[in-house]
């Protein structure tokens, strides 16, 4: 903001950081989940090994949580005054 971006631009900077870490994530465990449903089929009670309501469900809650956690941190970085940011480095 010192040096000229504006509240929404760190905003936006701020949430796309961590919910670029949360995309990779999510994938990873994704196909991970994939691959180990056919060990996990055992212990699942009334729902099959790849139930796509199921995956889809659980990754949508995990963005969900992802956003609410990094909006938290990116209004408190848009708050910064931009002197105060600058007399500290």
């Amino acid at each position: 903001m010192a040096l000229g971006a504006r509240t929404g631009d760190v905003l936006q900077i701020v949430l796309k950081q961590g919910l670029k870490s949360v995309g990779i994530g999510v994938g990873l465990g994704l196909v991970g989940a994939l691959a180990l449903a056919r060990f996990l089929s055992s212990l699942l009670y009334e729902v099959e090994p790849t139930d796509p309501v199921t995956f889809a469900g659980v990754s949508l809650l995990l963005v969900l949580v992802a956003v609410v956690a990094s909006s938290i941190p990116a209004r408190r970085a848009a708050r910064v005054d931009p002197m105060e940011a600058l007399r500290y480095e």
